[in-house]
């Protein structure tokens, strides 16, 4: 019954309902503690929308050609690999915050108004104090060991989505 489900045009609208969920409970999240969202943060939200936007093309297109299935699934994974590796950047930044020099720095909007996109994406990715905080928590676990979880499930379920609509 889950592989009927999964092989369905439904599969990918849920994945695209999820991943912009995701986006909405951040900011939720954000508005209801009053957190300001590290550059880290926003990354990993942008890529929950890559992601979301890539099931959204894929449930529209809805086609069931083997190069578009195995298209699609590829670039879900890969952007949610990309993510979890953001995540993981992140979540190292908070376990070692301890050993680093701990400075807010510039925030996410004067890095790409001022820097050259290289550069910009170098000072994200090399994290802040910011960062390095763990403001907020849900059963243990820290805002990226949670994106880290969610992105893990999307290179999962793109896989089994992928499967089953091949066995279709």
């Amino acid at each position: 019954m889950l592989n009927n489900l999964l092989a369905t045009r439904l599969a990918y609208w849920l994945g695209f309902v999820v991943s912009f969920g995701l986006v909405a409970l951040a900011l939720v999240i954000q508005t209801r503690y009053q957190l300001e969202p590290c550059p880290l943060c926003i990354s990993q939200r942008i890529v929950f929308m890559v992601i979301g936007v890539l099931f959204l093309a894929a449930a529209i297109q809805n086609s069931s050609k083997v190069f578009f299935v195995k298209a699609y699934a590829l670039l879900q994974m890969l952007a949610a690999l990309g993510g979890a590796g953001v995540a993981i950047r992140h979540w190292w930044l908070q376990v070692h915050k301890d050993e680093m020099l701990v400075d807010c720095g510039v925030g996410f909007d004067y890095m790409f108004e001022n820097f050259p996109l290289q550069k910009a994406l170098t000072l994200v990715f090399k994290g802040t104090g910011d960062c390095a905080a763990i403001d907020w928590t849900f059963l243990g676990f820290s805002i990226p060991q949670l994106a880290l979880i969610s992105f893990v499930g999307f290179v999962v379920y793109a896989a089994l989505v992928a499967k089953a609509r091949l066995k279709s």
